[in-house]
């Protein structure tokens, strides 16, 4: 493991939280091979994610996560921070392997590697709970559905939440069942998240819970160990890029220098 260039003075000086964003990069995928290289105008996909993160207010510090030394050179060639982790299990364990080398930051932001046309106000928005509720320990975002898009389609998570905008279930099925009209939803779950770093070291070391695995759902596992998730609403949208068709998608929204 070997870490490079990240000066840590930047964690300094900042009102709270010290937000740090991790962007975990993983080289293989079964759908898009060396995602996070892939070209997008001239830059890899990585590069478009860590500009747009570092452009976020409140944001002390970005670091690029991987286990492939071609993303390392890559990262350090546009003057990122990057981190090789080697073989992990899942993204939030490369992230935990930042925090675990970054103990002066507060909140950490899991950022995928896969979002080049993320917002940089969600990321402001998925942080914004920690400054009002010393409470608050792992937080993410919730939006509406768009044109479309169908509740019951199992790829798309939906989510529901209590009056205090804390999660009550993660699902691949509808949630909650329309059997009333009313103001309720659904949500679409955005996968984005942030934590208090003790939370999301503990996290890590905690065992698959039964409904996580019926789901295939990572979050649900901070839900079953009692840890509340403060989802509150964006009305902002992102392009992730899955598959092929979603990288030419995305390349055309920013050669013509769209807003999605």
């Amino acid at each position: 493991m070997y870490y490079d260039t990240l000066d840590t003075s930047r964690l300094g000086g900042y009102s709270f939280p010290m937000a740090l964003v991790v962007i975990p990069a993983r080289w293989a995928s079964t759908r898009l091979a060396a995602k996070p290289l892939a070209d997008i105008e001239g830059r890899p996909m990585v590069e478009h994610v860590w500009s747009r993160a570092r452009t976020a207010s409140g944001v002390t510090g970005v670091v690029v996560a991987t286990d492939h030394d071609k993303i390392v050179a890559a990262v350090k060639n546009f003057g990122g921070d990057v981190l090789f982790t080697g073989e992990c299990k899942t993204g939030t364990d490369r992230v935990a392997m930042v925090a675990r080398e970054m103990p002066d930051a507060e909140i950490i932001v899991n950022l995928q590697g896969d979002e080049p046309l993320i917002p940089p106000e969600m990321i402001e928005e998925v942080i914004a709970p920690f400054k009002t509720d010393p409470n608050v320990k792992m937080a993410s975002l919730k939006r509406a559905f768009r044109p479309g898009e169908d509740p019951s389609d199992p790829d798309i998570v939906k989510v529901v939440t209590d009056l205090n905008e804390d999660a009550i279930y993660f699902s691949r099925s509808r949630i909650p069942f329309p059997r009333n009209e009313g103001n309720y939803g659904p949500y679409v779950h955005v996968g984005l998240y942030a934590f208090r770093r003790e939370t999301l070291l503990e996290f890590t070391m905690m065992d698959q819970t039964p409904l996580e695995k019926a789901e295939s759902l990572e979050q649900l596992r901070a839900l079953e160990n009692g840890i509340k998730i403060r989802v509150p609403t964006t009305g902002h949208f992102s392009v992730g890029v899955d598959t092929a068709e979603d990288l030419e998608t995305v390349r055309k929204i920013i050669k013509n220098g769209k807003k999605q």
